[in-house]
């Protein structure tokens, strides 16, 4: 991912001017290896540039992807490109547009380029472009109040993701602006704010070691009189990436689980997807998956893809930064609460594999959708029990025994 732009930092010393210029410099060179050839331009998903979304302090360009079919106040999903690539090819290969189909929410993809930095990177280390009201950070937030008034999309279900340094802006609308988002997915990012106190290269390799209070420290900062609900946030990463470390992933970890309040041990840990993706996730009081990570086995830098025609799959393997391993769109989407046919949960009627035939691991959504669960007042709550489930949503799962018949209770522990 390289970042550093020609623009400088408001009020740096002149030594500090001539190190981001020099770093500028190697932006360029490091862009050019990393990116091999450029991509032809070749459209395969249509988008629609939006001009007059605001002010547009961080001069970003705005395109939206806007399905066929889509409901009376749709989901927002805000996409991030990484260095060198633009809003075409990460729609283009993300798997993004497609799911928005399937799933029906509005796709808004921003785009910076070389006017405002040499690399095309979004300018995540930058304090002009990383605080709330200001630069780019601004800019994507304008994006998502003029999908809500000129589109009628949903205030209460905005999402944000992207790659590199797309998911370090991911990581910096989720603490600008946890009023607005309510979930986020950080592909090959950094935490947030790594760069007040250390070069965006180090941050981004070998990586920064900060204590959880630290790093959350530096959220509550981006925000401070903030008081509501934090962001669920997802972290993807490859774990042979030389560009982006991997310890940045557990860094990532550190940060939002201490905001949310959490330990740093996961609540539990599984495998997904066809390449062995491990996944952790760490569970809220009330169930609900409010930081989770899934470290991508044997690949490096970009954005995990999965092409081909199945329900599981999506994304294409045509551009750099692509990599073909899991289709990491479909899971952040389900994170998200968008994908309700829930791929790799098990549907409405299917038994725990692992299990007799008398228990079931599911979503809330599907347990109700089955029979197994009721909701009310927004919670869920097994047949016959009567036990709290959590949330009525597809990102609570549990798993549970029938015994006797029509009576359910919860065996998250195991059910024989």
């Amino acid at each position: 991912m390289p970042s550093p732009s020609t623009s400088t930092i408001p009020g740096a010393p002149p030594g500090a001017r001539l190190l981001l210029r020099l770093l500028a410099v190697l932006a360029v060179v490091l862009g050019t290896a990393l990116a091999g050839p450029a991509p032809e331009a070749r459209a395969a998903v249509t988008l629609t540039r939006v001009t007059g979304f605001g002010t547009n302090p961080g001069a970003l360009t705005m395109y939206v992807y806007r399905p066929a079919t889509l409901p009376a106040h749709p989901p927002v999903v805000v996409a991030l490109h990484g260095c060198t690539q633009n809003a075409q090819v990460y729609a283009d290969h993300s798997g993004l547009p497609q799911l928005a189909d399937r799933a029906g929410f509005l796709l808004v993809l921003a785009e910076t380029g070389t006017a405002n930095n040499a690399s095309k990177c979004f300018n995540w280390f930058q304090a002009g472009d990383n605080r709330r009201g200001q630069g780019e950070a601004l800019s994507v937030r304008q994006m998502v109040s003029h999908a809500v008034t000129a589109r009628g999309a949903d205030p209460r279900r905005v999402y944000v993701t992207g790659l590199s340094a797309g998911g370090a802006m991911t990581a910096v609308m989720l603490a600008a602006y946890p009023d607005v988002f309510s979930a986020g997915a950080v592909v090959a990012g950094l935490p947030y704010d790594c760069t007040r106190d250390s070069s965006p290269y180090t941050c981004m390799n070998p990586g920064v070691d900060r204590s959880p209070a630290d790093w959350a420290q530096r959220v509550r900062d981006a925000h401070p009189s903030y008081t509501g609900p934090w962001p669920r946030t997802a972290i993807w990463y490859g774990d042979q990436d030389t560009t982006v470390v991997p310890r940045n992933a557990t860094e990532l970890r550190d940060q939002w689980t201490a905001v949310h309040g959490l330990p740093q041990t996961p609540t539990r840990t599984t495998t997904i997807g066809p390449n062995g993706t491990r996944q952790e996730q760490y569970l809220a009081a009330d169930g609900t998956v409010a930081v989770e990570v899934d470290r991508v086995p044997g690949i490096g830098h970009g954005t995990p893809v999965d092409p081909g025609t199945g329900a599981e799959q999506c994304g294409s393997t045509g551009a750099p930064y692509f990599l073909d391993s899991i289709c990491s769109s479909l899971w952040i989407a389900r994170f998200f609460g968008l994908d309700t046919t829930g791929p790799g949960d098990p549907g409405p009627g299917d038994p725990d594999p692992g299990g007799g035939a008398a228990c079931w691991t599911a979503s809330n959504y599907a347990h109700v959708q089955a029979g197994r669960a009721t909701t009310s007042g927004g919670y869920t709550y097994a047949t016959g029990s009567g036990q709290n489930m959590g949330l009525y949503n597809t990102f609570v799962t549990h798993t549970l025994k029938e015994s006797p018949t029509g009576y359910f209770t919860l065996a998250d522990a195991g059910c024989p």
